[in-house]
């Protein structure tokens, strides 16, 4: 799963979540040049046939397009643990091509652009076959084949440990490639996966978290003469150079290091601010109907709209929603601006760190939950974007999935209740009315990333929790996500999850250990049942393992969901914009048509 500031979804991923609750039907039209209703129908790609994608041929023009989103691209490498989040795959989501794709119902298509077939060849044990188009390469002339395969297998198979015990490339998540015993390159354009056990989403691996990178150039800032002879067991000095050359030189952007796979190719980045898209000329698929396709960082939504409404950008796309974006953006129909809104793969949440003090209290961290008053959090900052939203009650299923149950019923924001939590585990209260204990008050910092809406969040939660004796601390930093959030530098982490359609992903995030369970959350309950889960064929006995887990951490108090989150976007003089809840606006942008 993949922190999206919205994360992390995600979620999720070194390969991420499981999450379907299609954005297509809950869609909603906020007027325009076209007709409305039919912005559900732009979650189709003009390009997808059945279970199978192909760029389709479209006008090719000189159009350059200037889109928007909450937050600057960082990193080439988005699997690592440091980097991984939303905003990256964002940008990526043209430029690294995988073996599948999703589109705006997030429906996993395969990607016949650069693959031939992928196919399950034996079920006990499982073994997948993929198998590459002739002629792929990247976008500095080598081809892109088996070794670019391998290397992402090596790197997140999360089995290559330090002496402490770490994995040495801290992948952000390594859920599939750890079962994978054996991966074998019969020829350059056929990868071969032997799987430890069942695994049933192996369609998540190789690509949908853009994590198929240029073998090639790491094999050259290595020295390493070919990678697919690198293995689990290849000497620590071997390992450690190339685990070091993956982590560190592929974060923003150097063009001699970073080449393109997919249709478009990195030109110019801007720190903190923009990357820039061009065509790929070595794309063997179809051409992008846009020559230009500029990703701009704007974390205020009020100020991304007022740029549409200026002409400063074309495309608004927001993971984070804004009640007063929306307004304005309803407002601007007189001009052309077409506006969208539906639920995303995303949900916000609150993470209790087990390592804090007073976190590591159950009864501290029960009150919390008690005293945050979800209702109004939803009423206030999610409804006017999208009316029929509700808060969340499940970590593991989203509402009117199937295996959805509301685990979080009992929390409705009750202070009185939460005090008595508090005063039973034997707190007492100041004259502050804050709570205290051994003689010291109990003070608890939410930190979260600088994006209005969440900033609005803590100051609701402070308001709520204060009548319980619970002084909570707005922490604000724009940085959140990209450094501290994984290193466990946190009381309260607030953030959201974005994820692809796998939901065993989960299992890096809720999972002993797990790559991106920075909590230090730990109940073998739950492993066990995520191991189940992440194994089973029988989609009704999966879906009672994730349950099984979803209860349990739930009667641990260790995460609150808060709310799915839908997506915003709007657009001006582009006949077919749709928000991929995971992979954002231009997942399609190479079938963009200038209308206007």
């Amino acid at each position: 799963m993949k922190r999206s500031t919205l994360s992390a979804a995600a979620a999720v991923l070194g390969t991420s979540l499981v999450l379907s609750g299609c954005a297509g039907p809950g869609a909603e039209d906020g007027g325009g040049t076209g007709p409305t209703g039919d912005i559900a129908a732009m979650a189709i790609a003009k390009g997808e046939s059945g279970a199978n994608y192909t760029s389709p041929e479209v006008p090719v023009t000189d159009a350059s397009y200037i889109v928007s989103t909450d937050n600057p691209f960082t990193a080439y490498n988005n699997v690592t643990a440091d980097a991984n989040n939303s905003y990256n795959t964002f940008a990526l989501t043209k430029v690294l091509s995988g073996a599948h794709l999703l589109d705006g119902n997030n429906k996993v298509l395969l990607n016949k652009d650069v693959m031939e077939s992928v196919d399950v060849i034996s079920k006990t044990p499982q073994v997948v076959s993929w198998k590459i188009k002739e002629g792929v390469t990247w976008s500095d002339g080598e081809p892109w084949d088996c070794d670019d395969f391998h290397l992402a297998w090596l790197s997140q198979t999360g089995k290559i440990k330090n002496s402490q015990g770490k994995d040495i490339f801290t992948a952000a998540g390594t859920s599939g490639y750890e079962l994978i015993g054996k991966l074998q390159c019969p020829t350059p354009l056929e990868v071969v996966a032997t799987f430890e056990d069942t695994y049933p989403d192996y369609k998540s691996l190789f690509g949908m978290s853009t994590d198929l990178l240029p073998a090639h150039i790491l094999e050259q800032g290595t020295g390493v003469a070919d990678i697919t002879k690198v293995s689990l067991t290849s000497d620590k000095a071997t390992l450690n150079k190339v685990a070091e050359f993956w982590k560190t030189k592929w974060n923003g952007y150097d063009a001699a290091l970073m080449p393109s796979s997919g249709p478009y190719k990195i030109t110019a980045f801007e720190q903190n601010n923009s990357v820039t898209l061009e065509r790929n000329e070595r794309w063997q698929g179809m051409p992008g109907g846009p020559a230009k396709l500029v990703l701009r960082g704007i974390s205020d939504q009020v100020a991304q709209a007022q740029a549409l409404e200026n002409g400063e950008v074309d495309v608004n796309s927001m993971a984070q929603p804004d009640a007063n974006a929306a307004e304005r953006l309803r407002g601007l129909r007189s001009q052309g601006v077409r506006f969208g809104a539906a639920n995303g793969l995303g949900f916000e949440h609150l993470d209790l760190n087990f390592k804090n003090k007073w976190l590591s209290d159950q009864a501290v961290r029960k009150a919390f939950m008690q005293c945050v008053n979800r209702e109004e959090l939803t009423q206030k900052l999610i409804r006017p974007v999208l009316e029929t939203a509700k808060p969340l009650g499940s970590l593991a299923f989203f509402q009117g999935e199937d295996g959805y149950t509301d685990n979080y019923a009992a929390y409705q924001g009750d202070a009185a209740a939460a005090k008595a939590t508090l005063e039973a585990a034997g707190y007492t209260f100041g004259a502050d009315g804050f709570a205290t204990k051994g003689g010291e008050k109990v003070s608890l910092k939410i930190s979260h990333t600088d994006i209005p809406r969440r900033k609005q969040t803590v100051q609701l939660i402070m308001s709520q929790c204060k009548p319980a004796g619970l002084e909570i601390i707005d922490n604000t930093d724009p940085n959140f996500l990209d450094t501290r959030v994984s290193q466990g530098d946190y009381d309260i982490a607030l953030f959201a999850w974005s994820a692809a359609p796998f939901k065993s992903v989960q299992k890096s995030i809720y999972s002993t250990g797990g790559g991106q369970n920075w909590s230090g959350y730990a109940n073998p309950k739950v492993d066990a049942a995520y191991i189940r889960a992440s194994s089973e064929l029988d989609e009704d006995a999966a879906r009672r393992a994730y349950a099984e887990a979803d209860k349990l951490m739930a009667e641990d108090n260790y995460s609150l969901p808060l709310y799915q989150l839908p997506n915003m976007w709007a657009w001006k003089g582009i006949d077919k914009v749709y928000f991929q809840s995971y992979n954002g606006a231009l997942w399609n942008a190479n079938e963009w048509i200038k209308t206007s």
